[in-house]
C-alpha cells in the first residue's frame, strides 16, 4: 500500500503531450467526463492514485491550444509573455483513468466540475467536441511526485475528504486500492445527483454530504459529518484530503486535534481557495506564497 517517488535523475518526470477529444459523457449534475486520445499518449505514464497533470485550455475565440514554446527550459517564461487575450489558460486536473483499448489506441479520462461559464475550464469542458486538441504537461514516467497519496506501511485504515472538484482524484484512488483494504471517506458535492456511483474492491463505507451553505456553513456541516461518525478503530489511519482550502485546514485540525491522528499521517491538498480566483492562487504559487502541504506543518 505505499507509493513513492522516483528519484532517478536521469528520467524528466514530466512533459508535454497534446491530447485530442475522443467523446464526452455527462456523469452527473456537475459533472461532465471528456475522454482524450492521441499519439502522444504513448508515452503518458499515469503513477495512478491522484496523479495530477497541467492542462493549457486554447484563450477564448480558438479552437485548439498554441504555445509559443514546449521546450522545457522556455516555456514558461514563453507563456507568461503572451499577450493575456492570447494565453493558453493553464488549469491543474487530475487523471481519472488511462488505458489502452482493444484496438491499441491510448486514452485518458478526465472528469470536470461544470459550473456554467463562470470559469475558463468549465467553459471549455461545456464546448468541447471531439476533434478539438490542447496541450498537457503530464507523466512521462508513473513514480513521479505529482502522485501525492502515499500511505506509510503499516497503515491499517484510508480516511479520505474530498468536494466535488477533489471527487475524480478519490475516486481514482479507491479504483486502484486493493480488496480488504478498510476506507472511510467523507464525499461533499452540490447537488443529490452527483453522488455517483462508485465502485471499489476495497471495503469502503462512503458517507455523502450534499452541501447547504456556503463559508463557515459548509465547513460546519462537513465537521458535523465527520463527528457523527464517531469513533474509529483503526490503530494507524492515513488520511487524504482535497478540496477547498479553508474547509481542508478543518478537516485536518479535527483529524490531528479530535482524533488524534499522527500529523505526519494526513496528506492534504487545497485544489481551491474560496474567496479567490484561480489566477489569484497560481499568482501565489509563482511567488512563493502558496502554504505549505508538507505533513509535519503547522495546522
Amino acid at each position: 500500500m505505499t507509493a513513492t517517488a522516483s528519484d532517478a535523475p536521469a528520467v524528466a518526470h514530466f512533459r508535454f503531450f497534446e491530447l485530442e477529444v475522443v467523446r464526452t459523457r455527462r456523469l452527473g449534475h456537475s459533472f461532465l467526463r471528456v475522454t482524450f486520445g492521441g499519439e502522444s499518449l504513448a508515452g503518458f505514464r499515469s503513477g495512478g492514485f491522484d496523479q495530477s497533470l497541467s492542462l493549457f485550455l486554447p484563450a477564448s475565440g480558438q479552437e485548439h491550444t498554441v504555445l509559443p514554446s514546449t521546450d522545457e527550459d522556455t516555456w514558461f517564461a514563453a507563456w507568461r509573455a503572451m499577450p493575456d487575450e492570447e494565453r493558453p489558460v493553464m488549469r491543474s486536473y487530475t487523471v481519472r483513468e488511462q488505458r489502452r483499448t482493444p484496438e491499441g489506441a491510448d486514452e485518458v479520462d478526465i472528469d470536470f466540475v461544470l459550473h456554467g461559464d463562470c470559469g475558463p475550464a468549465s467553459r471549455w469542458a461545456g464546448q468541447a467536441v471531439a476533434g478539438r486538441r490542447i496541450l498537457a504537461i503530464g507523466p512521462a514516467v508513473a513514480e513521479n511526485k505529482s502522485v501525492r497519496f502515499q500511505p506509510p506501511a503499516g497503515t491499517d485504515e484510508i480516511w479520505m475528504y474530498a468536494d466535488e472538484t477533489a471527487l475524480p482524484a478519490a475516486a481514482a484512488i479507491l479504483d486502484r486500492l486493493p480488496a480488504g483494504t478498510r476506507v472511510r471517506a467523507w464525499f461533499e458535492v452540490p447537488h443529490e445527483d452527483d453522488r455517483l456511483g462508485l465502485r471499489a474492491p476495497a471495503d469502503a463505507d462512503i458517507t455523502w454530504i450534499v452541501r447547504e451553505g456556503d463559508g463557515r456553513e459548509r465547513t460546519e456541516q462537513v465537521l458535523g459529518a465527520l463527528r457523527a461518525a464517531g469513533p474509529a478503530a483503526a490503530e494507524a489511519p492515513y488520511a487524504w484530503l482535497a478540496g477547498e482550502a479553508g474547509t481542508i485546514r478543518a478537516v485536518r485540525r479535527h483529524f490531528v486535534q479530535e482524533r488524534s491522528v499522527d500529523r505526519r499521517a494526513v496528506r492534504f491538498t487545497g485544489y481551491w481557495r474560496l474567496g479567490a480566483s484561480e489566477e489569484q492562487l497560481l499568482a501565489e504559487a509563482y511567488a512563493g506564497q502558496a502554504p505549505s502541504e508538507d505533513p509535519a506543518s503547522d495546522l
